[in-house]
């Protein structure tokens, strides 16, 4: 897609507690998914260039809801509640859990999920389920390595390296790159896959652009 500002559309519409609360399941939308403390609303906001589109805080845990936002009357992104490690009392952690699993499993317009892991600690638990949720009902994955810049050059392509290896039995539903909400490190390659998804027009990529040089 030419127009580079295409995201910066992005406006806040709603925050669902449930899915009968969420607009109507047609067009497209790209879910935004991770551990509570990986960083996912600094990488929708690098991403939207807005700096308080998608609220940020110290403490983990913050994003409750599913929190909508519309880029045209077709499109959005979802902010989905962070998973794993929020301070919360635990059955409303299993609220979340159960929202979020009727989220995935039910709502069709649904065409890829972006899944943000700290780079300094990738593959937790939750995330693997859900990439194998994700590749059981043949639904796209990219995986950000986000906080990229917390590493040495070495280390981030060695981290890049080793998940790219123990996803490769998931290839090519699942592609993963490094990112830098901070720097900004990835977000042209992150936003030619969201074209892909929602239809916008196609830009090939080679993987070989996210090692560190």
């Amino acid at each position: 897609m030419n127009d580079k500002s295409y995201y910066r559309k992005a406006t806040y519409d709603l925050g669902a507690a449930k899915l009968s609360q969420l607009t109507a399941d047609e067009g497209y939308e790209v879910a935004f998914a991770g551990r509570s403390n990986a960083g996912k609303s600094s990488v929708l906001n690098a991403l939207t260039q807005q700096k308080s589109l998608a609220r940020t805080s110290k403490t983990p845990g913050r994003t409750q809801l599913i929190n909508v936002f519309s880029l045209d009357e077709e499109r959005r992104l979802i902010d989905l509640p962070g998973y794993g490690y929020a301070k919360v009392p635990e059955s409303v952690k299993l609220q979340w859990q159960k929202t979020l699993n009727a989220y995935l499993q039910e709502r069709k317009c649904l065409r890829g999920i972006v899944l943000i892991m700290d780079i300094r600690h990738p593959l937790k638990d939750y995330d693997q389920m859900m990439i194998k949720w994700a590749h059981s009902c043949e639904l796209p994955v990219l995986v950000l390595l986000n906080k990229s810049d917390k590493l040495k050059k070495n280390p981030a392509n060695n981290t890049l390296f080793a998940v790219r290896d123990e996803l490769a039995e998931y290839a090519p539903l699942v592609r993963v790159q490094l990112f830098s909400a901070l720097k900004k490190t990835g977000a042209e390659k992150c936003e030619a896959v969201l074209d892909d998804w929602f239809a916008l027009g196609y830009v090939e990529v080679d993987d070989a652009e996210d090692i560190v040089g």
